[in-house]
């Protein structure tokens, strides 16, 4: 099977310029009470736990699903089996017994998700994919009038996140990133308090990435059997071809720099967003980055990304944000004048117990609507016209350029120490500092480049 950009002829004529098929017109700015009719593409240990949510929650129909992978364990949490058959008979399953009927098979599975998008009922798409496919993926969807549902962190690197809005701003599509720590109410509460004074004037935020959750292989590791439900080229899509390993794939693709930034890239695209949020710097960025301390596996090993750092930047205002990765929990620690707060997955505190008067709880109770399901809900009624989105394409920008910039001073740290990169958030690029602005785009193999 061709792997070409433009393998469909809607693909084709989107890749023209100015070519864009345009979205359903019942959706977009228009409020309906029509149903929307949505796709998820990637159906692992994320994408199925956000596919639960949609039927749980009754948010939209699900009509397709699609995944490289047949079904198979293996996943972060090795005994659930999960694959675009699983997923399917799971979607068809539980709409048989809402409806009351035998079997229902209004879902159908893909192992491309080209297929899906050149599906003409289905309104908007669920991203759940490593992270070197969501540029690409994004773009597609967008071109093909999908409205698109991405899970962070929004990009690979700096460049692909700007090509996703340069795209979206042409098509006009609703694009929502998964950083659903917006849509948490606590979440919300805490940000808004700091925004609006609580804490009198921010000096610094602290910010918590939690440690590697996983161990891979060490030198010397050799290349496995690539297993015959799984199509492995696809997988690695526009990334370097690399030999196989179950440790390359599944959850474990965020510990490869080829297709992710580790957990900086991971949490610290909730950690650093909602540090950013509580900033009210929902756009833009630092201007100064330094890593402190980078630890690395010895050379050869299958896992490429920092096991352990820290990092400082500093905002114009001469604010600085902190983040570590030597502590367990996710967290964002606001320190001002008069006070501080901090949220996080372990919850809420602040200095002063006013100063969390009528804060609502931190995790929802059993039975009530969760952050995910959320941020997903304000997703599906932006797609109908009811509600601005939480989570734009811009506000995931922001928060993924601070972590690739970031990782590029943590990859430098090796070579150069903490040496501080100058960083201008107009203009994207570092200041005088070709070697760091070759790290703002990475390569793609040629029949998958998107800029």
């Amino acid at each position: 099977m061709s792997n070409q950009f433009n393998r469909r002829s809607f693909i084709a004529a989107s890749a023209a310029a100015g070519a864009y098929t345009m979205a359903r017109p019942i959706l977009g700015s228009q409020k309906t009470t029509e149903r929307l009719q949505v796709a998820f593409i990637g159906t692992g240990n994320q994408g199925m736990g956000l596919l639960k949510r949609v039927l749980n929650f009754d948010l939209a129909d699900v009509v397709a699903v699609c995944d490289v992978n047949e079904g198979s364990y293996g996943y972060k949490d090795a005994d659930h089996f999960y694959g675009r058959e699983p997923a399917k008979q799971f979607v068809n399953d539980t709409m048989a017994k809402r409806k009351n009927r035998g079997s229902w098979k209004g879902c159908e599975s893909y192992q491309d998700f080209r297929d899906v998008l050149a599906r003409d009922d289905v309104d908007a798409v669920f991203l759940v994919v490593p992270d070197h496919w969501h540029s690409i993926m994004s773009i597609m969807a967008a071109k093909a009038g999908k409205h698109v549902y991405c899970e962070k962190p929004l990009s690979l690197c700096v460049a692909e996140g700007r090509d996703i809005i340069n795209v979206v701003n042409e098509t006009g599509i609703v694009f929502q990133t998964g950083s659903h720590e917006r849509s948490r109410p606590a979440t919300q509460f805490i940000c808004e308090a700091v925004r609006n004074g609580a804490i009198g004037e921010v000096k610094k935020v602290k910010t918590v990435v939690g440690f590697n959750n996983k161990i891979g292989p060490g030198p010397g590791w050799q290349p496995e059997k690539v297993p015959s439900n799984f199509d492995y080229g696809m997988w690695l899509g526009p990334a370097p071809h690399e030999p196989y390993h179950h440790d390359r794939c599944l959850y474990r693709f965020r510990f490869h720099y080829d297709y992710s930034g580790g957990q900086i890239t991971n949490f610290g695209a909730h950690s650093c967003d909602m540090a950013q949020w509580g900033l009210n710097r929902s756009t833009g960025g630092p201007v100064e980055i330094v890593c402190d301390s980078a630890e690395f596996l010895p050379e050869g090993s299958l896992f490429t990304t920092a096991t352990e750092t820290k990092f400082r930047c500093t905002y114009a205002d001469g604010v600085e944000l902190e983040c570590i990765s030597s502590e367990p929990k996710v967290q964002a620690r606001f320190e001002g004048t008069d006070g501080w707060m901090q949220i996080g997955y372990a919850g809420y505190s602040a200095s002063r117990d006013e100063l969390l008067k009528g804060a609502p709880p931190y995790r929802a109770k059993k039975g009530e609507i969760d952050a995910h399901s959320l941020h997903m809900r304000n997703f599906v009624r932006a797609c109908t016209g009811d509600e601005e989105l939480a989570a734009n394409a811009e506000t995931g920008h922001a928060s993924a350029t601070l972590c690739h910039i970031a990782n590029t001073a943590i990859r430098r740290f090796p070579q150069y120490g903490a040496q501080p990169l100058q960083w201008d958030p107009k203009e994207e690029s570092f200041v005088g500092n070709e070697e760091a602005n070759q790290t703002l785009r990475r390569p793609q193999r040629t029949d998958w480049m998107t800029g």
